[in-house]
């Protein structure tokens, strides 16, 4: 009997626990690194961070969280043009990569250049998958899957809230002005 008061204790405490812990995919957890060695070059306090995003940019780029499909403004966008990172500006993707995989996220086979992108584990949610992280400045922009075309065989699976979208390189101005 006691032994099992003893055991029903710690499975609350721990339950409790889990349920108030911040996703270990967040780049907020674990303040702007995706290790305790790895910094970022474009880095911000929370509440720049809060203020630079909408609400809905910072759930997804700060904290991980991932927008419905089919509802993002960019999943079925088929203008040429880059896709920057929403958070820091960054060049990540092109129109020339990207395709219908009628997941109902923007989804791409490959980078706009090598090393834009960090990838790490996602054993979130019981699932085993690859999250894919701004390099310059760490934010959350989805998943990448070994399901896309030829010939990388990758489908970049992005957020439409973690992008932007410009018909060149220097279109978009970048923000970081208006933003601040």
């Amino acid at each position: 009997m006691k032994l099992t008061f003893i055991l029903i204790a710690l499975g609350a405490t721990l339950f409790a626990t889990g349920c108030n812990a911040v996703p270990t995919n967040s780049p907020t957890a674990i303040d702007n690194t995706t290790n305790s060695t790895m910094k970022f070059p474009f880095q911000l306090t929370d509440a720049e961070w809060r203020k630079r995003l909408t609400p809905e940019q910072y759930a997804i780029l700060r904290e991980a969280n991932t927008e419905r499909p089919f509802t993002g403004k960019y999943w079925n966008t088929k203008e040429p043009g880059f896709y920057r990172c929403a958070a820091c500006g960054a060049v990540l993707f092109t129109s020339k990569d990207k395709f219908d995989s009628g997941c109902g996220w923007p989804s791409f086979s490959d980078l706009a250049a090598k090393g834009t992108v960090v990838e790490r584990e996602d054993d979130s949610f019981g699932m085993q998958r690859t999250e894919v992280l701004c390099a310059n400045c760490g934010s959350h922009l989805g998943h990448v899957f070994p399901d896309g075309p030829a010939p990388t065989g990758l489908r970049y699976c992005i957020n439409s809230a973690s992008i932007d979208f410009g018909t060149d390189t220097n279109s978009l101005a970048w923000k970081s002005n208006d933003k601040k």
